[in-house]
C-alpha cells in the first residue's frame, strides 16, 4: 500500500504515519531498566511507574491531545481495554499537554485510560523521544510517536519505532 497522499501536485506523508521516528534518536536500550517516571494524569494525581511493578505497561507517546491522529490511536487503545486486560497490562498515553487538556480529551473521545501531562518533556527526554522534527518543511522540537513495552520487572521489553495510529493497539497487542 502507497502511504502518500498527493494534493495540487504536492506529495505529504500519509497522515497517519507521521512522527516515524528518525534514526538518530536516543532511545533506551531493550533489556534495561525503564527510566523511572512520575506524571500527572488527567485528574492531576501522580502516576509513576513503580508503582506498577508486576503488570505490563504499554507507555506510549503521543503529540497532542485531540488531534485526529491521536484520537484515532486512544480510540484504538479505548476498544481493547479488555484485551490488554487479559494480557495483565496497563496502558499510559504520555503527551506535553496539560492535564486540563487531557481531562477533555478524556470526556469528548470516552477514553478509558489514564493520559499522562510531560509539561516540561523531562520524561520524553529520558526515553529519548524528544527531538528535532521535520514537518512540511518547518523544523521543531517536539515528541516522536512511539511506544515502550516495559515487562513485569520494569524492564524494557519492546520499542516500537513506527507507529501506525489506526492499528496501534491490535499491533501492540500481538508483542504483548
Amino acid at each position: 500500500m502507497h502511504s502518500e497522499l498527493f494534493l495540487n501536485d504536492v506529495t505529504l506523508p500519509d497522515p497517519f504515519l507521521i512522527g516515524a521516528p528518525p534514526m538518530s534518536l536516543n532511545l533506551p536500550k531493550i533489556g534495561n531498566k525503564a527510566p523511572a517516571f512520575t506524571a500527572l494524569n488527567q485528574h492531576g494525581e501522580k502516576v509513576k511507574l513503580s508503582d506498577f511493578k508486576g503488570k505490563k505497561v504499554v507507555l506510549y507517546f503521543y503529540p497532542k491531545a485531540m488531534t485526529p491522529g491521536c484520537t484515532t490511536q486512544a480510540c484504538g487503545i479505548t476498544s481493547a481495554k479488555d484485551a490488554f486486560a487479559a494480557k495483565n497490562a496497563v496502558v499510559f498515553g504520555m503527551s506535553p499537554d496539560a492535564p486540563e487538556r487531557l481531562v477533555k480529551f478524556i470526556d469528548k473521545q470516552n477514553l478509558n485510560f489514564d493520559l499522562l501531562s510531560d509539561e516540561d518533556h523531562s520524561i520524553a527526554d529520558k526515553y529519548g523521544v524528544w527531538a528535532l522534527k521535520k514537518f512540511m518543511g518547518r523544523e521543531y522540537d517536539g515528541i516522536h510517536r512511539l511506544t515502550f513495552i516495559i515487562d513485569e520487572e520494569g524492564k524494557l521489553e519492546h520499542i516500537m519505532e513506527k507507529v501506525k495510529t489506526k492499528t496501534h493497539h491490535d499491533d501492540v497487542l500481538a508483542l504483548l
